[in-house]
């Protein structure tokens, strides 16, 4: 993809492909306004596009050699008060795919060049209208799908997380700058940096670098999902908390044991989170080739989950202290969860007694609904979304992940070196190091090939 910010005029269908009751098709580019005007016929009065006032709506007709296309509202957006900088227009048409492929073939034949994927944006950066990092929280504002990705995204949009770092690499590069004159006039052997402010300084980047790449282990599972396990021995009822988790008939529900025998997976959002549930074969000692197959996908998905929800039938609670023994000796890092399952065959005494002896066990019945709050309130108590609540910053992209620990790892040089007290001109060249990392997440510092592979992600028309 070509970076460079050029004066041709792209064009690209805004909404979804395929039919529906409007469509937008979004042009941008310095004569964008001009080009639509040549085709835009005003429905009450002859309206020149190029006179009227920026963020106005006009409806009109768009016509092919006084062949009416259609009747549309068009909106323009006048440079630089736009979302690319440039000239743009939105044509609101009908929704029938042949309206909106007439209306893009007629601008293509008369100059107008199809968007690459995510070019309105990468011009809306390239422009100035935001920073790199911010328009990349587009392309995850628009495939978000719960509460808390959304958040996270519009958070970032919004430059929650763009200023935090530009607030760093600008004292950072304040103390830089006193630094590299100490360089050129080393032979005078004078300091113009504060080695006392600049020490407090490291420190104070060294702990909100910290805090920020803390911050995407839960930035991730809240843009991507948590992966949750559910595991357990045959029959004790793990499909069928999948199909009540999920309100749908997802996996087979048999008496017979190994029925599954192969890996489950289904998403659902609770509070806001998205969890994907993974439903696995049932954990025992057999010789069908086949379910052994699965058993070893099992451990698999164990390995992979974040969560365990570990599933006990209600029938074999005698031996239950040495079975969570087993697991969590074997997975001694991972969360688990566990849960007694067929509630609805316990007596009241079983159940009061179980509550006693183990403190965090859930007790349900998956088959009839019951204490599935419960286990939804301990999900939702577990994704730690305390820093979302409190609108911190949150990290949810690894290429920032990856830039925010070299930085990170840049600075803890810097410490070292004037803990030591290294030379200067040592500890100055890992100062341009975290400012460069720092660089590259808003977009200070960027290469072809570095905008090229984001945008390429976006879809077409943003």
């Amino acid at each position: 993809m070509n970076t460079a910010i050029t004066n041709d005029t792209i064009i690209a269908l805004a909404t979804s492909s395929g039919v529906g009751a409007i469509a937008v098709i979004r042009l941008s580019g310095e004569k964008a306004i001009e080009i639509v005007n040549d085709f835009f016929q005003s429905k009450y009065t002859n309206k020149d596009l190029t006179k009227v006032k920026s963020h106005t709506i006009h409806l009109g007709n768009i016509i092919d050699n006084q062949r009416i296309i259609d009747e549309v509202l068009v909106s323009v957006f006048k440079n630089p008060n736009s979302y690319t900088g440039e000239n743009v227009v939105e044509i609101n048409c009908h929704g029938s795919v042949y309206i909106q492929q007439e209306i893009l073939q007629l601008f293509i034949k008369n100059g107008v060049r199809n968007a690459n994927p995510g070019e309105f944006t990468l011009r809306a950066f390239l422009n100035g209208k935001m920073d790199l990092s911010q328009a990349e929280a587009v392309a995850d504002l628009i495939s978000s799908n719960s509460a808390a990705s959304h958040q996270v995204a519009l958070q970032q949009m919004r430059g929650g997380f763009s200023n935090e770092i530009q607030n760093l690499r600008s004292q950072l590069l304040n103390f830089a700058s006193l630094i590299e004159l100490e360089l050129d006039f080393s032979e005078e052997d004078v300091e113009f940096a504060d080695r006392t402010a600049f020490t407090n300084l490291v420190n104070k980047i060294s702990a909100v670098l910290k805090r920020l790449i803390d911050s995407f282990a839960l930035g991730n599972v809240l843009k991507n999902g948590i992966p949750v396990a559910i595991v357990g021995e045959p029959n004790v009822g793990k499909s069928t908390l999948l199909n009540t988790l999920l309100n749908e008939e997802k996996a087979i529900v048999s008496h017979i044991e190994g029925t599954t025998r192969d890996a489950i997976e289904d998403e659902i959002s609770i509070d806001g989170v998205t969890y994907r549930f993974i439903d696995t074969a049932g954990i025992r000692a057999t010789e069908d080739f086949v379910e052994n197959i699965g058993i070893q996908k099992t451990f698999q998905n164990i390995e992979k989950a974040q969560l365990v929800l570990h599933l006990i039938d209600s029938k074999k609670i005698t031996n239950i202290q040495q079975t969570i023994k087993e697991l969590k000796d074997k997975y001694p890092s991972k969360k688990i969860l566990t849960i007694v399952n067929k509630a609805d065959l316990l007596s009241v005494e079983q159940i009061s007694t179980l509550k006693s002896q183990f403190s965090n066990l859930i007790i349900l019945s998956a088959k009839e609904k019951q204490g599935i709050h419960d286990l939804t309130t301990t999900l939702t108590n577990l994704a730690n979304k305390g820093a979302l609540s409190n609108n911190e910053t949150i990290v949810s992209n690894s290429r920032h992940f990856e830039s925010l620990n070299n930085a990170f790892s840049a600075i803890k040089e810097v410490q070292k070196g004037i803990e030591n007290q290294v030379s200067t001109d040592l500890f100055a060249i890992d100062i341009r190091q975290a400012l460069f990392h720092l660089g590259e997440i808003t977009g200070e510092v960027t290469t072809e090939d570095l905008l090229g592979n984001i945008f390429a992600n976006f879809c077409i028309g943003k």
